[in-house]
């Protein structure tokens, strides 16, 4: 369909974004991000659809607050159907692993599948998107916290994961010049209930709090409830401006400091040791090394020990001013996270 064609269909429909008549299509609903802004739709009264693989986890789907439809984005099939009938989109579904036996394969998966499924979007007619991408596409800021100005090419991306996003959030920039009616937001690292895989901050939380952290990296990043970003995607749906990026974040806090929270909400005693990262790549290989032999994703890896080089300091002030985006206190999100993973049996 030609990009005037659809900008024409798009101008003879009223610009509505709060109908609760319409259907919300949502992919990645069975991941922690995902099945956030799939409750959060659902409890504005909104129709959510959700898109969901067969061989995809159920743990968070249990009360899913809409349907479901089983496809894969790598299907352009599967998501032509999934999209009949849908007038807006929420492409939260990735490929979240720091390290796999083959790193390419994450970069593939993630510019493939974002490239289905926005091509079935525009088929569809779809009038608004939300594209879910990361602080991992924009670079540190040495001297502070980084903002929306400061995108990264995929040669400054460390690791697959980074470099996956990157060229993914560069192709949807580019079908917004072409008529996509994409708005992107970037969490930085959610936290929070539901996290079943866990993410690698969850699995930080969970280890810390039982005990088998007893040292820790001079590192920082910003730390947000998971729900405040599902929020904050409800929000770009509304106010934000297409083919606008948008960081959706929280407070800036020190590993140490997290720890430190962690350590005091569980009744132990924190750690106070902070190691240099290079004695730690030989570890880092080994651990890779025997990842590959036992198929289990490592929880000390190269590259997310280059990415301990820089404090992952963000700054939300572009959504607060333009979204009415807010964030709750990082030390309310982690007790949260705690009560879930306590809950599920992951803490002793």
């Amino acid at each position: 369909m030609p990009a005037l064609y659809r900008a024409a269909r798009v101008l003879c429909r009223p610009r509505t974004v709060n109908e609760a008549s319409d259907i919300i299509l949502v992919t990645g609903v069975s991941g922690f991000v995902g099945s956030a802004v799939a409750r959060a739709l659902a409890a504005k009264g909104y129709q959510v659809r959700g898109l969901v693989r067969a061989s995809s986890p159920r743990a968070n789907l249990t009360d899913f607050p809409g349907t479901l439809i089983e496809g894969d984005a790598l299907d352009p099939a599967a998501m032509a159907r999934a999209m009949s009938g849908v007038r807006h989109l929420f492409h939260v579904a990735a490929d979240y692993r720091i390290w796999a036996p083959d790193p390419e394969e994450i970069v593939r998966n993630n510019l493939a599948s974002t490239r289905v499924v926005m091509q079935a979007a525009l088929g569809a007619g779809v009038e608004r998107i939300v594209y879910t991408s990361s602080v991992a596409t924009l670079r540190p800021d040495p001297a502070g916290p980084a903002d929306e100005t400061r995108p990264a090419t995929p040669e400054q991306a460390v690791g697959a994961y980074k470099r996956s996003k990157v060229v993914a959030e560069r192709l949807v920039e580019s079908m917004v010049a072409d008529g996509l009616p994409a708005v992107i937001v970037n969490p930085s690292t959610p936290i929070g209930p539901r996290d079943v895989r866990p993410t690698p901050t969850g699995r930080i939380i969970v280890e810390a709090a039982n005990g088998r952290m007893p040292a820790f990296l001079d590192s920082g990043l910003n730390l947000v409830h998971v729900d405040d970003v599902a929020a904050g995607h409800i929000a770009a749906w509304q106010r934000g401006r297409i083919g606008e990026r948008y960081i959706l974040g929280g407070q800036d806090v020190s590993l140490g400091a997290m720890l430190a929270e962690i350590a005091a909400r569980v009744g132990r005693k924190p750690p106070t040791m902070a190691i240099p990262r290079r004695p730690l790549f030989p570890l880092a290989y080994a651990n890779e090394a025997l990842a590959r032999i036992t198929g289990k994703e490592p929880f000390l890896t190269i590259d997310s020990l280059r990415m301990a080089k820089h404090k992952m300091f963000f700054s939300s002030a572009k959504a607060e001013a333009e979204l009415g985006y807010t964030a709750r206190p990082w030390a309310e999100a982690v007790g949260d996270a705690l009560d879930w993973f306590r809950a599920a049996g992951a803490i002793a």
